[in-house]
């Protein structure tokens, strides 16, 4: 019996160590090439960081660089802003609705519905409008994308809220403005920092709905389109370095919410 579990715990931990291999020994040589001296893309040459001093001087990735941060700071605010007073608006009035079933589905939508989808039909939207396409419209395409994340994170906050606390406040004579000011906004606040930290993660690294909705010229080119326009001409070590960074900022931004996201301790 014993000998049994062994074995299974040892085929177990292999199958676990193969997972891992699978999912992140590609990263790793991504990295790794990005340090490459050599310009091919697979003969190795010795450690360099030519190619990321060549980013800092390559005029085309940092007009694209200060695009993607533009549109990702200016979507995580809007985000953040209707993400939650969506969710305030969900959790302060579940207890006199009987539809959350219908309300979570309608708020998981825009988080399972196919990227390319959502990209036409907000493509079909500025046409309709006769809106024209720009950083503008990735902004607000970014922001729609990212307002179901924001509102779910936050939520998730608001459910280890003792709302008890808001009706105190309010019988001690603190008008609503204050209560929200001064008692919820700050119960909150990590919870709404946490998501924002989310949205601008998303922000970043997306690039279907912002290629569908950018106009044309690098004036409306983010850095996951310039990636892509210059992969098409083949993988390069400068292209390895690019999206090296591009991944630590997403993965700095993903841990720091999900530290921000760690449900509050209850005292009882």
């Amino acid at each position: 019996m014993s000998q049994s579990r062994s074995l299974g715990g040892t085929a177990l931990n292999t199958h676990l160590w193969l997972v891992y291999a699978f999912l992140y020994v590609p990263i790793l040589v991504l990295i790794l090439l990005s340090f490459n001296k050599s310009g091919l893309p697979t003969a190795w040459g010795g450690v360099s960081l030519k190619w990321y001093v060549s980013l800092a001087h390559n005029s085309a990735i940092l007009s694209a660089a200060l695009n993607t941060l533009i549109v990702a700071l200016s979507a995580t605010f809007i985000a953040c802003v209707l993400g939650t007073f969506l969710a305030l608006g969900i959790e302060l009035r579940r207890k006199d609705n009987d539809k959350g079933q219908v309300v979570d589905t309608l708020l998981m939508a825009p988080m399972i519905i196919p990227d390319i989808v959502l990209a036409i039909a907000l493509l079909s939207f500025f046409n309709l409008l006769k809106v024209g396409l720009g950083l503008h419209s990735i902004i607000i395409s970014h922001a729609v994308f990212n307002i179901a994340f924001v509102c779910a994170v936050v939520r998730t906050r608001l459910k280890h809220f003792d709302y008890s606390i808001l009706e105190a406040s309010i019988d001690l004579g603190a008008s609503w403005f204050t209560t929200f000011r001064r008692v919820l906004l700050p119960a909150i606040f990590p919870g709404v920092l946490a998501g924002g930290l989310l949205s601008f993660t998303l922000s970043v690294d997306e690039f279907i709905i912002a290629f569908f909705n950018s106009g044309s010229g690098q004036a409306s080119t983010t850095l996951p389109m310039q990636i892509y326009a210059m992969i098409r001409f083949g993988v390069t070590p400068e292209i390895n370095a690019l999206a090296t960074l591009v991944m630590l900022v997403s993965i700095t931004a993903l841990l720091a919410s999900q530290r921000l996201n760690k449900a509050p301790r209850t005292h009882e």
